[in-house]
């Protein structure tokens, strides 16, 4: 880090991971990014353009309620646009490859074992169990999988 700035993305990494400790912050980051890769997609499927103009907001209105309302910290993307952008994706391919829990105790130890507000005690490298609400007012067990081979 040079005058309060990281100097490579390998820098800036550790810092980005910590600002997203709160598994629902992380969620909430994974929906905004999958959500404006799809309206690039519909962008480039229908030759449509106008898609884009959404990309933006749907990708960072989920991302910055994480950050300013879980989190309570400023998004990294306002002073490291690229390297922000970068973030998110490979925190969503992390998360993706069920290493997301893996990377979060790796730079932030007891990150992973403090529990979020209202859910189970986390292990280390462990999904969060998350829960949605069914059609019939039960609750679903919506907790991430790892892809067996």
């Amino acid at each position: 880090m040079k005058d309060g700035r990281y100097e490579s993305f390998e820098e800036f990494w550790p810092f980005y991971v910590g600002e997203h400790k709160d598994p629902r912050s992380r969620a909430l980051h994974y929906a905004g990014t999958t959500m404006a890769l799809t309206t690039v997609a519909a962008a480039a499927l229908t030759l449509n353009p106008t898609w884009l103009l959404l990309t933006p907001v749907v990708g960072y209105t989920p991302a910055w309620i994480g950050h300013f309302i879980i989190e309570k910290n400023r998004p990294a993307t306002f002073k490291y646009p690229v390297w922000s952008l970068r973030g998110d994706f490979k925190m969503l391919s992390l998360a993706l490859a069920g290493k997301m829990g893996d990377e979060l105790e790796r730079y932030y130890p007891t990150a992973s074992r403090t529990p979020a507000a209202g859910s189970e005690t986390a292990k280390p490298g462990a999904a969060a169990r998350v829960e949605a609400p069914s059609t019939n007012g039960a609750h679903v067990d919506t907790t991430p999988r790892a892809a067996t081979a």
